[in-house]
């Protein structure tokens, strides 16, 4: 019987040395959860308005049969503000009644845009490449877009205004007048190519703004201007 009790004895002192025994009143330590990391999406990139754009001087082939042609954004330039002459308008008439005898009589106009805004000035080609004539598409099917916005040229008030620094006539003047359209005949050397004014925020930049045209009622053409 000693012998069991000695062993008893040992076994206690065992679990007491090791740590087996605990407290039932002790205090226990609380557990701080790990911090949660929030999760953002990430921003999906804009799509592209126009991705199948074509750049400068890429023709765009459009008509049915005999009745074919290309056209083709060839260049464009920029300008704050622009000075245009036309005799038609400046006449010796017109001339004298801007300003009093004896005083500046300016053979020329300042045209200025809005605030903000700049002019933009596309050069516009048509070639009939088929047999037959072609319609020449209409200024009002040409149009530029950018920042979400669509932008319709601004008419010269002339056919014979000359604009400083900028070289050729006025597209819509060449097919028609207020472009209502025209022919081009067919022939490689018969062709309609001019510029068409646009007025856009100056914020755009070229990378921006795309030429939109509607060729003819099946084809519609996009030129990237950057």
């Amino acid at each position: 019987m000693r012998s069991v009790h000695a062993i008893s004895i040992v076994l206690v002192l065992l679990l007491l040395s090791c740590g087996c025994t605990r407290d039932q009143n002790a205090p226990v330590a609380a557990t701080t959860p790990a911090p949660l990391i929030p999760v953002t999406a990430s921003p999906s990139p804009t799509a592209h308005p126009y991705p199948d754009a074509k750049p400068l001087n890429a023709p765009v082939a459009f008509g049915t049969k005999d009745m074919t042609g290309t056209a083709t954004v060839t260049k464009f330039l920029q300008k704050q503000n622009y000075n245009w002459t036309s005799p038609s308008w400046r006449s010796p008439r017109q001339q004298a009644a801007y300003a009093p005898p004896l005083e500046v009589q300016q053979g020329f106009n300042t045209e200025k845009p809005a605030d903000g805004s700049r002019f933009l000035f596309v050069y516009f080609m048509v070639k009939n490449t088929g047999t037959s004539a072609i319609f020449a598409p209409s200024p009002q099917q040409i149009v530029v877009a950018g920042g979400g916005k669509t932008y319709s040229y601004r008419l010269v008030s002339d056919g014979d205004v000359t604009i400083d620094g900028i070289t050729g006539r006025q597209y819509d003047y060449l097919i028609g007048s207020g472009g209502t359209g025209g022919y081009i005949q067919p022939g490689g050397s018969t062709l309609a190519e001019g510029y068409l004014i646009y007025e856009v925020p100056g914020t755009l930049t070229p990378d921006q703004l795309f030429v939109v045209a509607n060729l003819d009622y099946q084809t519609q053409a996009v030129w990237k201007l950057g």
